[in-house]
């Protein structure tokens, strides 16, 4: 699938994406160490009845880093100048991971440019030790350590599926810049709490997705944060991990597809 490369309005930086279909946008926003192409199995379906436009995060694939201290509402605003740039309009935004967190902050920061959203193995309220543990590895990150098969050992299993998922993702961790890895690491190490308490101000649909056994991103988690939102709903996948829209990607897929086509209503008012 075809990168695309903008200069954003705003800043002025570089902007790589993947834009396919037409209709209604749907924007997509990856994790920590990956890049867009990571959304291709959801890609390859949405854009069949929808605009998809999977962007490269700051200081990943082909988009330019924000400064070293960035933290989570940073990126938000990044993403709303992406928005701005491309003239979306109204967009469905889903995230993954790192992804979801700053797809959360844009629809709390910007309600009238947000028609739902999805948030794939977020992260919502860490208890101390979660907290203490991933602030200790962005740490380690931002000296340049970098632990590649601590992660992939925790977000695979061994089935053929999960060994495909693994080799791509291993692959993606190894030619991300170091820079902008960790800075977006360390904005996600303390970004799980940012926009926490303004979650229940949120009209828009909210899909919460994540594995049963993604210790990290919890199951708990995801029913939370859809239980502390009107239109919220959670799904549990079984079997999977962290990287469920690689390891289950039918699954995710049709999940997104039923997000999409609830509340239209909220949709064609914004549009109006």
């Amino acid at each position: 699938m075809t990168l695309t490369t903008r200069q954003l309005s705003e800043s002025a930086d570089q902007v790589t994406f993947r834009d396919h279909g037409t209709g209604t946008p749907v924007v997509l926003m990856h994790g920590v160490g990956m890049q867009s192409a990571a959304w291709e199995p959801q890609i390859a379906s949405l854009c069949q009845t929808c605009r998809v436009i999977a962007v490269d995060m700051p200081g990943h694939g082909g988009s330019a880093p924000l400064p070293m201290d960035s933290q989570l509402p940073d990126f938000v605003a990044w993403l709303h100048d992406v928005v701005r740039t491309l003239d979306l309009g109204p967009v469905a935004v889903a995230g993954h991971s790192m992804g979801a967190l700053v797809a959360l902050g844009f629809a709390i920061e910007y309600p009238d440019l947000t028609s739902r959203v999805a948030l794939l193995n977020g992260v919502y309220r860490r208890d101390a030790a979660a907290t203490e543990a991933v602030i200790a590895r962005a740490a380690e990150i931002t000296t340049g350590r970098f632990d590649l098969e601590t992660p992939l050992t925790r977000w695979f299993g061994n089935n053929p599926i999960e060994k495909t998922a693994r080799a791509k993702v291993a692959e993606w961790l190894s030619s991300v810049d170091q820079d902008g890895y960790a800075t977006a690491y360390a904005a996600f190490a303390r970004g799980d709490a940012t926009y926490a308490d303004r979650i229940a101000s949120l009209e828009c649909p909210l899909l919460a997705i994540t594995g049963d056994g993604d210790p990290n991103s919890t199951p708990e988690m995801a029913s939370a944060m859809a239980a502390a939102v009107e239109n919220g709903r959670a799904v549990i996948i079984k079997g999977h991990r962290h990287m469920v829209n690689l390891t289950a990607p039918d699954t995710v897929t049709a999940h997104l597809l039923d997000w999409l086509d609830q509340g239209q209503p909220i949709l064609q008012r914004k549009l109006q």
